[in-house]
């Protein structure tokens, strides 16, 4: 059937379940293994079906990241939602980060696999990522404002983000050891953070 002749609501039902199909593969065999054809072959339909709503193979990982991307954004503004303490605000979208990360590793891994084309190529995957920055910044930026830490919340946001995608990856990947476990390497790396992030610069630089 043409794409024209089907309404919107089939349109988006059938691009979510090529991204799922997209995602699933992904997570079995890399980018490799994500190609028009076999996501055809997959569905059941046409192999030029897939072109009618994405020009390539790019774009449907794109449109996936970009989900996943606004998923995991939703999730730490929904676990922050409500509690009023800044500190508690930051604990909550710590932990929704790390629940996300290892209910849904395949979405995780692809929002950050190397191999695609930059974001600035797709509107929605840029405006998908900004929105996931500034939600991983909105804590530092209310901590900062209180005074009970010191920094730029857009330098201190990438820092920790770094950390902490650091120590997930490893998880994922199965590089960690049994003991010390997740949770206390996690544990150790927050509090080595949050003193470095409590202590004001004068300080600090005296201290070197």
């Amino acid at each position: 059937m043409a794409k024209n002749n089907l309404s919107q609501s089939e349109i988006d039902a059938f691009k979510a379940r090529l991204c799922a199909v997209a995602e699933r593969r992904f997570a079995e065999g890399g980018v490799d293994s994500v190609s028009m054809r076999q996501l055809a072959a997959e569905l059941g339909c046409s192999p030029m079906t897939p072109y009618r709503y994405f020009s390539d193979k790019d774009e449907i990982l794109a449109a996936v990241r970009a989900a996943a991307f606004d998923r995991f954004a939703k999730a730490l503004e929904s676990a922050a939602a409500g509690v009023t303490d800044p500190r508690d605000r930051a604990r909550a979208s710590g932990r929704a980060y790390l629940d996300f990360a290892f209910s849904q590793p395949d979405a995780y891994r692809l929002m950050f696999d190397m191999s695609q084309p930059g974001d600035d190529r797709y509107p929605e995957l840029a405006r998908a990522g900004e929105r996931a920055r500034r939600t991983m910044s909105a804590g530092l930026e209310a901590l900062t404002a209180t005074g009970q830490i010191y920094g730029d919340p857009q330098v201190l946001s990438h820092v920790i983000w770094a950390a902490i995608h650091g120590l997930v990856v490893l998880r994922l990947a199965g590089k960690l050891p049994e003991t010390p476990d997740f949770d206390t390497l996690h544990a150790e790396m927050m509090r080595l953070l949050t003193i470095g992030m409590r202590t004001p610069p004068d300080v600090a630089n005296k201290a070197d």
